[in-house]
Order: C-alpha cells, then sequence, then structure tokens
C-alpha cells in the first residue's frame, strides 16, 4: 500500500508540475539560469554590505548542499542507471537545469518573506499567499521528511556503511550517533554550518579527485560512456534495436525522479537553510541556491554517473573503484557515503527546526532537538526499506503547498 501511495504522489502529476513550474520561471526570468555564475563569482571576492548578523553565506552554502548531496548522489545514480539507462543521466541534467530557475524563486520569496518567526516556504505561503493553513500543512510534511528522509534514512545509510568495515555492537552505535547529533544540533544554525563547512567541501573534492582517477584509468572508454547518455536519453539504440518506447519512457521518469531526489529542487528545503545566511540580498542567496543545484547534479551526480559507466561491468560504484589497484575501495566509498549522509542528517535538522517553530512557537526547540536525535539513532536499528518509502511520500507533499506558492506568486518574484 505505502509503494503504491508513493507511486502515486511521485507520479507524472507531479514531475510535470515541477517542470510546468520551473520551465515557466525560466522563461519569465530570462533564463536566469546562464547569468548565475558570473554573479556568484563576484559575490565570492566583495563583501555583503547587507547582513542580519546570521551564518556566513560559506556555511549556509556548506549547510544547503549537505541536504542535497547525501547518498542519493552515490547510490541513487548507479540506482537511476540500472532502471532507466544511461539515458537517465541526460533527463538529470534536464530536471537541474529547471529545478535551477526553481530554487531561484524559492530564495526570493523567502528573503522577501522571512523574519525570525517564521521562514522559508512558510513565511510566503502564509505571508505572501496569506494561507495559514496551508503553511501548517507544508510544516507538518516537512517535520516528518525530516524525521524520516533527513533522519532514520540517513542513519540506516550511515550504520551500514559504517558495519561493512567495522565490527560494532548495535546498542553502542545507537548511543554513539544519538550523542554525536545531539551535540552538534544542540548548537543550532551556527554549529551545523560549522560540521558541514569542515566536512562537506574536503569529502566532495576528495571524491571527484578519485572519480576523476578511476575515469583516467578507463580513459578509452570515456568517449562511448559520454556518448551512451545521449543516445540513450533519445532513444537512438533502442530505435536501432527495434525496442518499444517504453524503455525510453522509463529513461526519461527515472531520469527527472532521480534528478528531483538529489538536488530537492522545488521542494522546500533550500530556503529553510538559506534562511540562516547572513545577508538580505535575494540575488544572492537565489544565485548561491541555483550553484548548489549544478555543483549537485551537473557536477557531482556526473561525475558518478561516468565513473560508473567507464568502468563498473555491473554499473555499481564499488564496482568502478575496485577496478584500480590498491584494495582501498569499500572502505573509500563507505567513509564517503558516512560523511554525505552524516551532513545531510543535521542539515535536515535545521529544516526541521524551523517547521516545528512554526507550527509551536512557544516550545523549546531542545524538545524537537531531543526527539530528532533519538529518531534518528533509530536507523541503526531499524532497516531503511519501509522508513525510506514513508520519508518518500512525506517529501513529495512537501511540494504541493511549495508549488502552488511559487505559481501563485511568480509576479512578486518578477518584480523583485
Amino acid at each position: 500500500m505505502l509503494e503504491r501511495v508513493n507511486a502515486f504522489i511521485w507520479g507524472e502529476g507531479l514531475v510535470f508540475l515541477l517542470l510546468f513550474t520551473g520551465g515557466l520561471y525560466t522563461i519569465k526570468l530570462g533564463f536566469i539560469q546562464f547569468r548565475a555564475i558570473p554573479y556568484i563569482l563576484r559575490s565570492v571576492f566583495g563583501k555583503s554590505q547587507d547582513t542580519n548578523k546570521g551564518l556566513s553565506q560559506w556555511k549556509t552554502v556548506c549547510m544547503s548542499l549537505g541536504t542535497a548531496m547525501g547518498t542519493g548522489n552515490i547510490t541513487g545514480v548507479a540506482a537511476a542507471i540500472a532502471i532507466g539507462g544511461a539515458g537517465a543521466v541526460f533527463w538529470m541534467w534536464i530536471s537541474a537545469f529547471f529545478g535551477m530557475a526553481l530554487v531561484y524563486a524559492e530564495n526570493v520569496l523567502s528573503v522577501k518573506y522571512s523574519d525570525n518567526e517564521c521562514r522559508g516556504p512558510m513565511a510566503y505561503i502564509s505571508k505572501g499567499l496569506g494561507s495559514k493553513t496551508l503553511s501548517l500543512c507544508f510544516a507538518f510534511f516537512c517535520i516528518l521528511a525530516s524525521l524520516g528522509m533527513g533522519g532514520m534514512v540517513q542513519v540506516s545509510s550511515f550504520s551500514e556503511s559504517l558495519r561493512d568495515f567495522v565490527r560494532i555492537n548495535d546498542k553502542l552505535l545507537f548511543i554513539g550517533i544519538f550523542l554525536v547529533l545531539l551535540l552538534i544540533i544542540s548548537g543550532g544554525a551556527k554549529r551545523i554550518g560549522t560540521a558541514a563547512q569542515c566536512l562537506l567541501p574536503a569529502a566532495s573534492l576528495i571524491y571527484a579527485a578519485a572519480c576523476i582517477w578511476v575515469i583516467s584509468h578507463h580513459y578509452s572508454n570515456l568517449s562511448g560512456s559520454v556518448a551512451r547518455i545521449f543516445t540513450e536519453a533519445f532513444g537512438i539504440k533502442q530505435a536501432a534495436g527495434g525496442i518499444s518506447g517504453a524503455l525510453i519512457s522509463r529513461s526519461v521518469s527515472v531520469g527527472m525522479r532521480r534528478g528531483i531526489f538529489s538536488n530537492e529542487a522545488g521542494l522546500g528545503s533550500s530556503p529553510l537553510l538559506h534562511s540562516a545566511a547572513e545577508s538580505d540580498s535575494f540575488q544572492l542567496q537565489g544565485m548561491w541556491s541555483m550553484f548548489e543545484v549544478f555543483l549537485d547534479t551537473i557536477v557531482c551526480c556526473t561525475l558518478t554517473a561516468v565513473t560508473i559507466l567507464c568502468a563498473s561491468p555491473d554499473l555499481s560504484v564499488s564496482g568502478a573503484f575496485c577496478s584500480l589497484p590498491g584494495g582501498v575501495c569499500k572502505p573509500f566509498i563507505s567513509v564517503e557515503l558516512m560523511i554525505f549522509a552524516f551532513c545531510t542528517i543535521i542539515g535536515w535538522y535545521y529544516c526541521g527546526e524551523s517547521a516545528f517553530i512554526h507550527i509551536a512557537p512557544s516550545a523549546k526547540t531542545g524538545i524537537f532537538c531531543i526527539i530528532y536525535s533519538l529518531t534518528a539513532s533509530l536507523g541503526t536499528v531499524f532497516r531503511a526499506e519501509t522508513i525510506w518509502t514513508v520519508s518518500d511520500i512525506f517529501n513529495g507533499l512537501m511540494a504541493f503547498p511549495n508549488l502552488v506558492a511559487l505559481l501563485l506568486l511568480i509576479k512578486k518574484v518578477e518584480k523583485e
């Protein structure tokens, strides 16, 4: 039943709505995706004059990237290729292109309406649309998604990766993860941003370097692998082989969904995280959020995909890295998965906390801190399959009120 509900929520309707909204904003904002990079480069070497004493821009970016660059950037890409073929990668790029316009719009509205009491989509839904009920629905779905997708699922992946090369008692693992999470997230956005800043850039650079190393060892397969992405995306190979359009449709569907899962554009998590930034410039927050989608899907997911297509006979990431000499494949993949999972866990806590404050403004955030740490730590005991399905449902449900707001507030984004 859960699988059927999940398939319905993440069906063609939601994918079409996300792409339609992203396409509409792309046109209305004059293909803003192509104008983002120069602005970001200028902002890196300049200083923001408009601050509210929040997180530094780089910490905010790391925290936001942490929620997106989870285990899906490694195992999720492998699953997309296994199910939808190499062509699924092309459709991930398409979802990212339109997703860049979506996250820009989300962050423009978030900066316009957010304050200390109400942030992100909750702010522009309740104040921009004037719908308190819809904002409470979003907050409720966000809390459940944070506990599931951001907490239990990622801790389950973290635990499985740790058990791959270390024998550890389940009770000790549960207690250890609970205490570490409690220590970091109890420090709020500043401590979460600092942890993400310390872990994510280094892990991402090392992972990218390792992928390039694998690709360089199989350089002769590179052109053929890249060609497969395009030929299988448009069904050229399938048509030549007399195969029906079902496989092409599957490639499009899987690629779009995996792209959305990876970068989370349109789901509402990005504006929640960027609301903690020191800068009140909607242009800066919008442009940086677009860069995050680009880095997450176009760069990181593509590196994973090309590495798999070049070097892995079984279409797995571990299969690709095992082609290298030295036998460090499994520990390396496990450590990378653990770091990405951990950054996702602490980043999603901030999303859940912001939603919790919106629903219960008089309650102490320490209550949610304990609940989140305890719930997430249960991922060491429960396996991810059922949790993942339930979390997927609430993650998808977050998108509907958010997309309604984005469509109805499009003129305000244009004006800004």
